[in-house]
């Protein structure tokens, strides 16, 4: 399979049709990248998520890079890159709105929540901390 650049278009065009990508941050000058759920509108990522290491990581540093992949085959590939600014969507009136329409989004898309709801506290309790959604601006994408 040759290796092309993708348009604008066919990468906004994948983000859409794909629900599972790769969301990677930076902390102290290390890497950090987890699997996310998402859901693509109007120029935004939008996601959930327990409070932990990638939330502190993006309030540090709200840089965020997310990486979607469609492997039909070892020789049959897409791949986006998205860059892009972290806002987080407290339960906030100045956020609401914003919010409810990610929530509106992803709850389209069975297991949303998945892993992000997977924030066991020290002793196994899920439910201990307030899930949160935010937001990733799409600043620049490519695509191959």
């Amino acid at each position: 399979m040759p290796v092309r650049e993708m348009s604008e278009h066919e990468c906004l065009q994948m983000l859409a049709a794909q629900h599972l990508g790769y969301l990677a941050s930076a902390r102290n000058n290390r890497p950090y990248i987890v699997p996310v759920h998402y859901a693509f509108e109007a120029a935004k990522i939008y996601g959930f998520s327990m409070p932990g290491r990638k939330t502190d990581a993006l309030k540090d540093n709200p840089h965020a890079c997310i990486h979607v992949d469609d492997l039909a085959h070892h020789d049959q590939w897409r791949s986006v890159l998205i860059e892009g600014k972290y806002t987080e969507l407290p339960d906030t009136p100045e956020f609401h709105n914003e919010r409810i329409y990610a929530w509106s989004l992803l709850q389209k898309h069975d297991l949303w929540w998945e892993p992000g709801i997977f924030k066991p506290n020290a002793d196994g309790d899920v439910g201990a901390h307030t899930p949160l959604f935010y937001s990733i601006s799409v600043d620049e994408i490519s695509g191959r």
